[in-house]
């Protein structure tokens, strides 16, 4: 869990500072690659948690 969240907010963080580039040189590869970051980013976070849901789900049954 710990390495999850620390993957994740590492993902993030470099996400923002691909944006932060993005301002800084008007490059649109900046901005494209900090997109594609968060894209994959939080398509990996709602997977994680419904790993979480389907495994709590199983716990109930």
């Amino acid at each position: 869990m710990l390495i999850f969240r620390l993957v994740f907010g590492l993902l993030l963080v470099a996400g923002l500072l691909c944006f932060a580039m993005y301002i800084g040189t008007r490059d649109v590869r900046w901005r494209r690659r900090g997109l594609v970051i968060v894209k994959w980013t939080v398509l990996a976070g709602l997977g994680f948690f419904g790993v979480i849901a389907l495994e709590r789900l199983a716990l109930l049954l």
